[in-house]
Protein backbone atom coordinates (compact mmCIF):
# COMPACT_ATOMS: atom_id res chain seq x y z
CA UNK A 1 0.00 0.00 0.00
CA UNK A 2 2.75 2.48 0.38
CA UNK A 3 4.31 1.25 -2.79
CA UNK A 4 1.09 2.74 -4.18
CA UNK A 5 1.25 5.92 -2.32
CA UNK A 6 4.62 6.86 -3.16
CA UNK A 7 4.03 6.24 -6.82
CA UNK A 8 0.75 8.37 -6.62
CA UNK A 9 2.35 10.87 -5.27
CA UNK A 10 5.70 10.88 -7.48
CA UNK A 11 3.28 11.02 -10.89
CA UNK A 12 1.05 13.82 -9.49
CA UNK A 13 4.25 15.50 -9.22
CA UNK A 14 5.25 14.61 -12.09
CA UNK A 15 2.48 15.57 -14.02
CA UNK A 16 2.77 19.29 -12.10
CA UNK A 17 6.11 19.55 -13.68
CA UNK A 18 4.75 18.96 -16.52
CA UNK A 19 1.94 21.48 -16.18
CA UNK A 20 4.00 23.87 -15.49
CA UNK A 21 6.45 23.66 -17.95
CA UNK A 22 4.13 23.40 -21.03
CA UNK A 23 1.42 25.65 -21.96
CA UNK A 24 -0.40 23.43 -23.65
CA UNK A 25 -0.65 20.85 -20.93
CA UNK A 26 -3.35 22.32 -19.09
CA UNK A 27 -4.95 22.41 -15.54
CA UNK A 28 -7.71 24.26 -14.27
CA UNK A 29 -10.04 24.84 -11.37
CA UNK A 30 -10.60 27.17 -8.67
CA UNK A 31 -8.58 26.56 -5.88
CA UNK A 32 -5.36 25.27 -5.33
CA UNK A 33 -6.66 22.64 -3.10
CA UNK A 34 -9.12 21.75 -6.14
CA UNK A 35 -6.09 22.07 -8.55
CA UNK A 36 -3.82 19.33 -5.83
CA UNK A 37 -7.03 17.14 -5.66
CA UNK A 38 -7.49 17.44 -9.69
CA UNK A 39 -3.58 16.35 -9.69
CA UNK A 40 -3.85 13.56 -7.41
CA UNK A 41 -7.14 11.99 -9.00
CA UNK A 42 -5.25 12.63 -12.98
CA UNK A 43 -2.71 10.69 -11.36
CA UNK A 44 -4.47 7.60 -10.42
CA UNK A 45 -5.57 7.71 -13.90
CA UNK A 46 -2.26 7.71 -15.23
CA UNK A 47 -0.84 4.79 -13.24
CA UNK A 48 -4.25 2.67 -14.08
CA UNK A 49 -3.36 3.37 -17.90
CA UNK A 50 0.07 2.45 -17.16
CA UNK A 51 -0.88 -0.33 -15.71
CA UNK A 52 -4.09 -1.65 -17.51
CA UNK A 53 -2.86 -0.88 -20.85
CA UNK A 54 0.86 -0.34 -21.82
CA UNK A 55 2.06 -3.42 -21.46
CA UNK A 56 -0.77 -4.16 -23.86
CA UNK A 57 0.40 -1.62 -26.04
CA UNK A 58 4.17 -2.74 -25.45
CA UNK A 59 3.56 -6.28 -26.07
CA UNK A 60 1.81 -5.15 -29.58
CA UNK A 61 4.52 -2.68 -30.69
CA UNK A 62 7.01 -4.53 -29.36
CA UNK A 63 8.90 -4.95 -33.08
CA UNK A 64 9.14 -1.05 -33.03
CA UNK A 65 11.02 -1.09 -29.85
CA UNK A 66 13.22 -3.11 -31.19
CA UNK A 67 13.39 -1.60 -34.60
CA UNK A 68 13.92 1.75 -32.99
CA UNK A 69 16.46 0.77 -30.23
CA UNK A 70 13.50 1.88 -27.44
CA UNK A 71 12.98 5.25 -28.81
CA UNK A 72 9.31 4.33 -29.59
CA UNK A 73 8.96 4.33 -25.54
CA UNK A 74 8.60 8.00 -25.80
CA UNK A 75 5.45 7.41 -28.40
CA UNK A 76 3.97 4.44 -26.18
CA UNK A 77 4.41 7.35 -23.55
CA UNK A 78 2.69 10.04 -25.27
CA UNK A 79 -0.56 8.09 -26.29
CA UNK A 80 -0.61 7.16 -22.63
CA UNK A 81 -0.41 10.42 -22.02
CA UNK A 82 -3.54 11.11 -24.29
CA UNK A 83 -5.30 8.47 -23.15
CA UNK A 84 -5.47 10.47 -19.59
CA UNK A 85 -5.90 12.93 -21.05
CA UNK A 86 -8.93 12.19 -22.90
CA UNK A 87 -10.23 9.70 -19.92
CA UNK A 88 -10.22 12.99 -17.56
CA UNK A 89 -12.42 14.80 -19.75
CA UNK A 90 -14.56 11.98 -19.73
CA UNK A 91 -14.16 11.57 -15.97
CA UNK A 92 -14.96 15.59 -15.84
CA UNK A 93 -11.59 16.63 -14.54
CA UNK A 94 -9.96 19.46 -15.41
CA UNK A 95 -6.90 18.57 -17.07
CA UNK A 96 -6.21 18.26 -21.05
CA UNK A 97 -3.72 17.70 -23.32
CA UNK A 98 -3.24 19.42 -26.95
CA UNK A 99 -1.79 18.38 -29.45
CA UNK A 100 0.45 14.85 -30.19
CA UNK A 101 4.00 16.66 -29.81
CA UNK A 102 3.23 18.32 -26.93
CA UNK A 103 2.19 14.63 -24.97
CA UNK A 104 5.45 12.87 -26.32
CA UNK A 105 7.83 16.00 -24.60
CA UNK A 106 5.16 15.57 -21.61
CA UNK A 107 5.98 12.42 -21.34
CA UNK A 108 9.66 13.02 -21.37
CA UNK A 109 9.25 15.46 -18.75
CA UNK A 110 6.76 12.73 -17.12
CA UNK A 111 9.45 9.79 -17.15
CA UNK A 112 12.55 11.72 -15.95
CA UNK A 113 10.90 13.67 -13.67
CA UNK A 114 8.78 10.44 -12.23
CA UNK A 115 12.24 8.94 -12.17
CA UNK A 116 13.99 11.35 -9.74
CA UNK A 117 11.55 10.91 -7.43
CA UNK A 118 11.37 7.50 -7.36
CA UNK A 119 14.95 7.83 -6.36
CA UNK A 120 14.49 10.03 -3.71
CA UNK A 121 11.25 9.10 -2.00
CA UNK A 122 11.21 5.60 0.00
CA UNK A 123 9.66 2.46 -2.25
CA UNK A 124 8.76 -0.28 0.93
CA UNK A 125 5.91 -2.38 0.93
Amino acid sequence: MKNFLVKTIANAGALAVAVWLLDKITLTGGSTGKKVLTLIVVALVFGLVNFLVKPIVQVLTFPLFILTLGLFTLIVNALMLLLTSWLADKLDLSFHVEGFWTAVLGGLIISIVSWALHMVLPDED
